[in-house]
């Protein structure tokens, strides 16, 4: 296959009265891009958060007990996604959620086949946020995904903004590189933007950016996120100029659906105006260690 539809998601945070509301939700929005023919769908980092209106009032802005307490809910939340995705036979990236894992907690992005056979990847860097209050582990390794002879590896929001993992990802044959994003303010959103569209030029691949929406004060952690969907490739023949496939608008919630055509990325790789993939090696051999000269200060009369 040389071209998927993928939908892209800028998901708003709800409160829901109890589970069947989730569940309606997620359903909806699931049956929404699946009518649209997507084939691979993308939910933004600590979507699934919004279960933290099914904890009692007094964890909802308790960044430490909520995460035991959001354990309960995560069987059905796993349920949910990979019955959704045998239905309508689609791929599914579902937001990331705060798992136990090896005495600590980790931010899961749990990806979901056709089939229901659900896999998943860590966040491997971690903010100040996460690391300070939440106390989120790193994870450990690497994974990509085939899905209909595309592969993707998923890069969770902080992830993007360092070269050598998407590195590690396109080496072990990454067309695409998702990037699910949690981003409190503009300036949050512009890294992971930036850094996305970094790895897309160093990859010469597609990055979908799914950002969470939220204006949520009922709750601490995801109370306030910003974003816009967005699809990336390199700025080269047969791709827009300014590296945007697509867009959407700012904090404005929905799909972003749109057809990947792999052959034009697959063939900048070795015929482009610029081959930055084939030439990362050149890259990572060429520097030495820089050499220090000191400019001489004007003598003023």
């Amino acid at each position: 296959m040389t071209v998927i539809r993928v939908a892209v998601a800028a998901y708003p945070v709800d409160f829901h009265p109890d589970w069947a509301a989730y569940e309606a939700k997620v359903t909806a929005w699931v049956h929404d891009a699946a009518a649209q023919g997507a084939a691979l769908l993308v939910f933004p980092e600590y979507g699934a958060l919004e279960l933290v209106s099914l904890l009692p009032p007094e964890l909802h802005h308790d960044v430490l007990a909520m995460r035991p307490a959001l354990q309960a809910w995560l069987p059905d939340f796993l349920d949910l996604h990979a019955r959704l995705a045998r239905q309508h036979g689609v791929g599914i990236v579902a937001a990331s959620y705060p798992v136990a894992a090896a005495g600590g907690y980790v931010n899961r992005a749990h990806v979901i086949g056709p089939d229901g056979a659900v896999s998943w990847q860590d966040k491997l860097m971690m903010t100040r946020f996460e690391d300070e209050e939440w106390h989120i582990s790193p994870g450990h390794g690497t994974r990509v995904f085939e899905l209909g002879g595309v592969t993707f590896g998923v890069a969770i929001c902080y992830d993007s903004e360092f070269p050598q993992l998407a590195r590690t990802l396109a080496e072990a044959g990454a067309d695409v590189l998702v990037v699910p994003s949690f981003t409190g303010s503009r300036h949050g959103y512009t890294r992971v933007r930036v850094g996305s569209m970094a790895r897309a030029l160093e990859g010469q691949c597609y990055a979908l950016h799914a950002p969470l929406i939220a204006d949520a004060a009922w709750t601490y952690a995801v109370e306030d996120a910003h974003g816009m969907s967005a699809i990336y490739a390199p700025a080269d023949n047969g791709l827009p100029a300014d590296g945007v496939v697509a867009q959407g608008e700012w904090n404005a919630p929905g799909w972003l659906v749109h057809d990947l055509d792999l052959a034009l990325t697959r063939t900048v790789r070795v015929d482009g105006h610029v081959l930055n993939w084939r030439d990362r090696v050149a890259a990572q051999e060429r520097p030495t260690a820089p050499e220090t000269v000191t400019l001489a200060v004007p003598v003023r009369g």
